[in-house]
């Protein structure tokens, strides 16, 4: 028996630091998530106006803060949330191991190992740490390590990767690495770097952001000295002007609506067991257009089962259930396929065994010799009888894609010590087959109808994985490639473009498909469940996990599917097309303030004319006709496919009432020097157009009509006109009086007019009905 190390040799490793007690934690610190939604420049700019404002106390104009504050705590709250579920997924009972010290067997935790424990492990053991076999034979499964599920067979000095499973045998084993230095953990800490968000939301409000900063600054310092000095509006008029500016440039409302709408993706989605860590995955899988699935857990459910047997000796066939039951008892193999057999049939005791050959990949047979019945063997069909022995269903069913067992009997025959089989007659036929997911078919076709290229990447032998991708009705099956031929990554990244179907995998190569993918402007999803996984998944523009799989996986992916069921899919990207279709809709409302705010900006800086709104009444409009209705409609199913991109479409759209609101503020400025209308009735004419400018984009982002939009049209337009009336005190307006109520009917049916006829002309020039809107 193996001596072990002494209780001195493990203290003095434990000193050096040599013990295996790294934990591995990819996932986002509480700072880093307080960080990332607290520092951005959208918040910097905000914040640095209300500072202003507070510093000449214009308390009432601070309204504007709660939409910032309450951005920041969803975003902040949501990602926590997420990121402690992950983590309580991740909680498994502390496994023991047995190790040899001071000549004797103890048993201790995994995390009290330390550099060159001698370590016995057994089947159905995993291995705790790096590994080199010194004694024993045994056979590893180390599938989710490397994606490959064949078994491979460990002797002496053959090295046992940390994660890996022994399927059968039995070692003693010395540790050669421990905590970051195994294989598993070095893996994973490359994928310790948070990649940044890809969202075509959030990129649109920080381009809008950054334009705004190069602009807001020397505009808020012109606008201010024009108010003080050359207006001598004093300190407190001057920055309420100047902000009221700067402010209505900054989309404020639509981050929240945008943080809104994806939350409630996120809460959707988690009724469905989709747990959504990074909530702005919910719209970047709205725009994949390449999904690169795994085998194992993903198209299949990754369950070996038996789906059929064939009993082939009429002899026997009352007595199988006994036979197998017996062999089953007495056999210490382990491996997934027997964990199959094992699940399908009753263990017995009826018949008593004198000799056991465990399975082994060499000689891919097991066999047990019992005392009344003789030998049963079972195995590969073609290991056990001549190929001319073997029935036609053994064919059919490997044509199929199925895995294949025969077992069979020798009534008179004897085990003898160099593993040879006297000869047998067949005594049953098994089917076994990993599972086709429920659903799988309909997934991948209709994510094919939608448009999204499938690539299936695997560690496991090409052709089967081929065989499972045709059951599962994937198109291009029969293009498969085995990667391990391709010795460059030049060569890789030319059979990205050639291959549907990759096996023999590596996880360099995992990555570098998906950077290739990604080089050729594809938008990339990767689904996974294994460490062999993690580098791919960490470079992927939107990932998911399976919750079955390893720890690694579930931290670091955008998605992490509860069930396990990639078959959930289509309700993500509905989830992704709803978020983005309603926000499309609805932004160009939220963005005629900021085109309107920084042309009106301009002319005041050039003109030395004060800003003819102030901060709370832009505050009312944030609320009453950009938020209120916006979040209603957000809540609308859309499953249409995403067309264009959603700026350049927002900015479009909002264009046009954008520019009508610059020139009825100088109309109306023009009419009120040639009427004489006090400054009063003025700023109030200008607001009332403003709100019904305003009110005209909420009507056209509501049709085509139905009785919500008819009722937050109604309520949206009484609602704020009301409001304005109830309010003129604090937002410093007045009524229309019966010198500038003519002006406004007359001016707001024209408004009507204009753009009625540019929006039919855009309309037909594009070939869109109101249903396409």
């Amino acid at each position: 028996m193996k001596k072990g190390l002494s209780s001195q040799g493990v203290e003095s490793r434990k000193q050096q630091g040599l013990q295996n007690d790294y934990e591995e934690n990819v996932a986002k610190t509480t700072k880093d998530i307080i960080y990332d939604n607290v520092m951005t420049l959208f918040n910097f700019l905000n914040f640095g106006i209300a500072l202003c404002l507070l510093a000449v106390g214009a308390y009432s104009n601070l309204a504007f803060l709660a939409i910032i504050l309450v951005n920041m705590t969803m975003g902040i709250y949501q990602e926590i949330h997420a990121r402690n579920l992950v983590q309580k997924l991740s909680i498994v009972a502390k496994e023991n191991v047995t190790v040899i010290r001071d000549g004797k067997r103890q048993s201790i935790s995994t995390k009290e190992l330390v550099m060159d424990d001698v370590v016995l492990i057994s089947a159905g053991e995993q291995v705790p740490s790096d590994m080199k076999v010194i004694d024993g034979k045994a056979e590893a499964n180390e599938a989710l390590l490397t994606g490959e599920s064949d078994l491979i067979e460990k002797t002496d000095g053959d090295v046992l990767l940390s994660g890996s499973f022994l399927s059968s045998g039995q070692v003693y084993a010395q540790v050669i690495h421990v905590g970051a230095d195994n294989y598993a953990v070095k893996i994973t800490s490359e994928a310790k770097v948070h990649k940044p968000i890809r969202s075509e939301l959030i990129q649109s409000i920080r381009k809008v952001s950054k334009f705004t900063s190069f602009v807001i600054i020397p505009l808020g310092i012109i606008l201010f000295i024009e108010g003080y000095f050359i207006r001598e509006s004093g300190m407190k008029g001057s920055v309420v002007a100047s902000a009221a500016a700067l402010l209505g440039m900054l989309p404020k409302g639509l981050v929240l609506l945008i943080s809104i709408a994806l939350t409630t993706g996120v809460i959707k989605l988690a009724k469905k067991r989709i747990l959504v860590q990074d909530m702005y995955a919910v719209e970047t899988l709205a725009h994949v257009d390449t999904l690169c699935l795994d085998k194992t857990g993903t198209i299949t459910e990754g369950k070996m089962s038996v789906q059929k047997v064939a009993i082939l000796h009429s002899t026997f066939s009352d007595s199988f259930p006994l036979i197998i039951g017996s062999y089953l008892a007495e056999s210490t193999d382990n491996n997934i396929t027997m964990q199959a057999i094992r699940n399908h049939f009753e263990i017995s005791n009826r018949y008593g065994a004198v000799k056991t050959l465990p399975f082994s990949s060499e000689k891919k047979w097991g066999a047990v010799q019992f005392n009344e019945i003789g030998i049963v063997a079972l195995g590969a069909p073609e290991k056990l009888f001549p190929k001319d022995r073997l029935p036609k269903e053994v064919f059919e069913a490997q044509e199929q894609g199925y895995r294949t067992l025969m077992m069979g009997i020798s009534p008179d025959g004897v085990l003898n010590d160099n593993g040879e089989l006297p000869p047998l007659e067949p005594l049953a036929l098994f089917e076994i087959d990993d599972p086709i997911r429920q659903n799988a078919n309909e997934t991948l076709a209709y994510l094919r109808e939608e448009g999204v290229d499938l690539k299936v990447i695997s560690g496991d032998n090409p052709i089967t994985v081929s065989n499972i991708a045709r059951r599962a009705g994937l198109h291009g099956y029969e293009s498969y490639v085995d990667l391990s031929t391709k010795k460059t990554e030049e060569e890789v990244r030319r059979a990205v473009h050639e291959y549907t179907i990759f096996g023999r995998v590596s996880p360099q190569q995992k990555r570098t498909i998906v950077r290739e993918l990604k080089a050729n402007d594809h938008v990339v999803a990767m689904t996974g469940d294994g460490v062999n996984d993690v580098l791919a998944l960490r470079e992927a523009d939107c990932s998911i996990a399976m919750a079955e799989g390893d720890g690694a996986t579930r931290q670091i992916s955008n998605l992490v599917l509860l069930d396990s069921d990639f078959t959930t899919l289509p309700d993500v990207l509905f989830e992704g097309r709803r978020v983005v279709n309603n926000v499309t809709r609805v932004a160009s409302v939220f963005f005629i303030k900021t085109i309107y705010s920084l042309i009106l900006s301009v002319i005041c800086a050039l003109t030395t004319i004060a800003f003819p709104f102030i901060p709370i009444q832009i505050t009312l409009i944030d609320l009453a006709i950009e938020g209120y209705p916006a979040f209603f409609l957000s809540f609308e199913g859309d499953k249409r496919k995403i067309n264009g991109k959603f700026l350049p479409t927002s900015l479009r759209n909002a264009s046009v009432n954008a520019v009508l609101v610059v020139i009825n503020v100088v109309a109306v400025y023009l009419i009120a020097q040639n009427q004489g209308i006090n400054q009063l009735d003025t700023t109030t004419l200008m607001y009332y157009l403003l709100i019904g400018i305003s009110c005209m984009a909420v009507v056209r982002a509501c049709l085509p009509l139905n009785r919500l939009r008819i009722f937050l049209i109604v309520t949206t337009i009484c609602g704020i006109y009301v409001a304005a009336m109830l309010f003129h005190h604090i937002l410093e307006v007045g009524f229309l009086t019966s010198t500038t109520l003519p002006i406004f009917i007359v001016m707001m049916v024209l408004n009507i007019i204009v753009r009625t006829t540019i929006g039919l002309y855009t309309m037909k020039k594009n070939g869109l009905t109101v249903k396409d809107l």
